[in-house]
Parts: structure tokens; sequence; C-alpha cells
């Protein structure tokens, strides 16, 4: 037995560049290794929400206790029924990985939901798009979005500046041994 378990072999992230195709809905059951609980203000305004504008979709529900929703494999939401929602967002986050075709149309989708509950696209120094939506439960879900790698542009030049070898360069240390 090994130790050692390539896990992307069972990721549904495609990797990034021109062209990548989001995977298909994933509408098997699996236990979920990681899921997030949200409690709903108002079960319909958070279910359109989610699936309108974040593009999850619903994949089994409990009436007046929980609705199970998904948008690729691993990335389960529970809307579970609570006697209380928090007033303010709160301190965290949680992010969905996507492809780069996605993230302008997501945006707009939440943006015609929720139209102050919207930041972005936005391009991060980690080469990535993103866009930030808050839920009807006051959750800050993250779309984020990894942008093809340019080996000479900015972001190699931050990874190589910390020491750090940037995909696509060479991987020796340019004669200096020893």
């Amino acid at each position: 037995m090994s130790d050692h378990y390539d896990a992307f072999v069972s990721s549904p992230v495609p990797a990034p560049g021109p062209g990548a195709v989001p995977p298909e809905p994933f509408r098997g059951i699996y236990g979920m290794p990681a899921f997030v609980d949200v409690p709903p203000t108002g079960r319909a305004a958070s279910v359109e929400f989610w699936t309108r504008g974040l593009g999850l979709f619903e994949l089994f529900g409990v009436p007046g206790t929980l609705v199970r929703l998904r948008r690729w494999a691993f990335q389960d939401v529970l809307l579970v029924a609570a006697p209380s929602v928090p007033e303010q967002p709160p301190a965290t986050s949680f992010s969905f990985s996507g492809v780069l075709d996605q993230v302008d149309s997501l945006a707009a989708a939440c943006r015609a939901l929720r139209p102050d509950a919207v930041d972005g696209p936005r391009d991060t120094p980690w080469n990535t798009r993103d866009v930030e939506g808050v839920t009807p439960e006051n959750a800050r879900v993250v779309l984020t979005a990894a942008k093809p790698f340019d080996p000479a542009g900015q972001e190699a030049r931050n990874l190589a500046a910390m020491g750090v070898t940037p995909p696509g360069a060479p991987s020796c240390d340019h004669g200096r041994h020893g």
C-alpha cells in the first residue's frame, strides 16, 4: 500500500487554459469528504440564489429540514433549517472552483438576484479570477477560477522572487551548485 494518492485524478476541476470545460453536474451519492451547512432564512429565496445565481442544483430535499445542493462532485452545500440566522456575514467564507469562462456569467446571475451582494469579478495576485457573493443566509461564497499561467508574466516573477520555481520554468538552479 502506498502513502501517496494522486487526488487530482478524482478532482472534477479541469486544468486551466483557453477552452477549459466545466464538468457535467454529478448526481451520484457519495460520502461527502467536506460540506457546508448553511441555515436559510427562507428556503425558496435561498434555493433560488444558490441554483440560479451560483450554478448549483438541488440534489434532493427533506421538506422543512434540509436541501442538499451540489455544483460539481465534492462541492456540496446543505441548507439546514435552524432556529435563527446571524445578521452579519460570518468572518469566514468558502470557495468553489470553476473555469474562467464561467466567472462573468455567474457574477451577472448573482447580481440579477442580489445586486448589492456581489463583488467582482476581479483578478487576484495568485493568478485566479474571483467573484464573491453573499447569499440570503449571509454566507460569503467565492467562485474562483485559475487563469492560464504565463511563465513570462508577473505571477511567474512573483513566484521567482519568493524562490519558487514557476510552472513551465526550467527547474535547474542555473549552474549555482553546492
